[in-house]
């Protein structure tokens, strides 16, 4: 089965930590990172998709961050 999530966070060393966490634990980037200004708060965003596969049987319930 295949895992997907997207990451976000402000575009700060936090974002790049949290990315890096999520391939040291074995997912994989999907696609390209994607930008956007929040021009609420002033800021600019990330995000990127990661994928992960893994065995077993897909469960809403299920914390991705924790496979």
């Amino acid at each position: 089965m295949k895992l997907y999530r997207f990451l976000t966070a402000d575009d700060t060393s936090a974002f790049c930590h949290k990315v890096t966490e999520a391939l040291s634990k074995g997912w994989v980037l999907y696609g390209d990172p994607q930008y956007t200004f929040d021009q609420a708060n002033g800021v600019l965003r990330c995000g990127q998709a990661v994928t992960k596969d893994i065995d077993g049987d897909y469960h809403p319930d299920m914390k991705l961050g924790q496979q």
